[in-house]
């Protein structure tokens, strides 16, 4: 699977499959942040998410029509081993500001890790012509960014201070 990508073009093929498997596991484990959650700005971040995330698969799904690339890829390790990290997270013996706190800390390594990818997908889409796709994929960016700073204001303005007491 790894050995077939000889253009830029197979590169970007590639990264579109890893996103897509990025986006199917969270669609699995976003459901299950939000309901550890405590904090109910925290819970509703994470549905806002959710949605979100629904409509990055929707993207992804018509940029591959567009393209008439197949999306069925390889499993995306990286997601696998932050929704893993989640996991962990979600099993902790903490109190519940503290629970909140790591929540939004598995979160937020989610985030910075789509943001990469997609920021990184984004010029690959310009460099190779694809202007609307690019466009897409800076749709969903400009989303990842904008739930990452969320996370970051819960973090700063509450949860971490509660998690102090």
């Amino acid at each position: 699977m790894f050995d077939k990508q000889t253009t830029l073009a197979d590169l970007f093929t590639l990264k579109l499959q890893g996103l897509y498997d990025a986006e199917k596991q969270l669609l699995k484990a976003l459901p299950m942040l939000s309901d550890k959650a405590t904090d109910p700005r925290l819970r509703m971040a994470f549905e806002k998410h959710l949605d979100e995330t629904e409509n990055h698969v929707a993207r992804l799904e018509q940029i591959a029509t567009n393209l008439a690339v197949d999306l069925d890829g390889p499993r995306c390790k990286a997601m696998q081993g932050l929704v893993e990290e989640g996991e962990q997270m979600m099993a902790l013996n903490a109190t519940d500001e503290v629970l909140d706190a790591a929540l939004i800390s598995a979160a937020q390594g989610v985030e910075h890790y789509e943001i990469a990818q997609y920021g990184t997908a984004v010029y690959f889409a310009r460099r190779l012509g694809y202007h609307t796709e690019a466009a897409l994929l800076h749709d969903t960016l400009a989303e990842e960014k904008s739930a990452d700073e969320l996370l970051n204001q819960l973090a700063i303005n509450s949860v971490n201070e509660k998690a102090l007491s």
